[in-house]
């Protein structure tokens, strides 16, 4: 069975910063032990943008050096508080497609992922560009994945949410293309799972009858009122990331409060 550990919006910043009082990397580096302990077996850890806070090389560089010690591999992509330009810089070995946009098909036994680039920039027009966009070209390279992807089921690894998930804010700067992806996406009918950050939160559901899973960050989440308006409102719960474990019938999702997690269990 494929396991898969999922990380988003981690947020790096430069050496000696903090956001909302709380430290990126220490909130990282005890995810990535947590992993290398309990889910060293993985075989894929999955990064799902907004890599960095303010997109700065010194933080690109802080966040390398930390995912240098996973013991699983990795596969990264970018969200709308990153610079594709200045991430590739640092992550020279990422892979990228025929455009130089940071996505990438992976196949596996059991299933083909996708992980695609939502970043809505250059240029770096705010607030637009915190909004996600797949332009024709990135269209034109799902819609080849899809239609090459055998019996495989699909599953996409993305950081804007392609639909509503009922926070006001952020479905303001969500995938602003959605139909045209849904269009596409039903079109082929093998798209198992959508996988999504950016929200700050961990949603579950469907859209357009497709499962999806969003998770939390490893550092600041998105505070529970729907009706916010603004997106930059942060509170300080607990860090997350996700599990997907590919089963006989499906895929099971999970997500795993490691800060709080406990190993020694008594029978209640």
């Amino acid at each position: 069975m494929t396991k898969l550990i999922i990380f988003t919006d981690l947020h790096m910043v430069p050496e000696g910063t903090t956001i909302i009082g709380l430290d990126p990397h220490q909130r990282l580096a005890a995810g990535i032990a947590h992993v290398n302990a309990h889910h060293a077996d993985a075989d894929l850890v999955i990064f799902t943008g907004d890599l960095t806070h303010r997109a700065d090389r010194a933080s690109y560089e802080r966040l390398k050096g930390l995912l240098d010690t996973l013991t699983p591999q990795k596969a990264i992509t970018i969200g709308n508080h990153d610079r594709r330009d200045v991430f590739l810089e640092v992550f020279a070995d990422c892979p990228t497609d025929e455009n130089g946009f940071v996505q990438q098909a992976i196949d596996l036994p059991d299933s083909r992922l996708l992980v695609l680039d939502t970043l809505f920039a250059p240029p770096y027009d705010y607030p637009n560009s915190h909004a996600g966009l797949l332009c024709k070209a990135r269209m034109d390279w799902l819609d080849r994945q899809l239609a090459s992807a055998g019996e495989r089921p699909v599953m996409l690894f993305m950081h804007h949410p392609p639909h509503a998930t009922g926070f006001t804010g952020m479905d303001m700067i969500r995938l602003v293309n959605e139909v045209e992806f849904y269009d596409l996406v039903k079109r082929h009918g093998n798209v198992l799972h959508i996988f999504a950050g950016h929200v700050h939160r961990t949603i579950s559901g469907s859209s357009r009858g497709i499962p999806f899973s969003v998770f939390k960050s490893p550092v600041h989440q998105q505070p529970m009122p729907f009706d916010a308006p603004d997106a930059s409102l942060s509170v300080d719960e607990p860090a997350a990331y996700g599990i997907a474990v590919m089963t006989d019938t499906g895929v099971l999702v999970h997500t795993e409060d490691y800060e709080i997690a406990a190993r020694e269990a008594a029978v209640a």
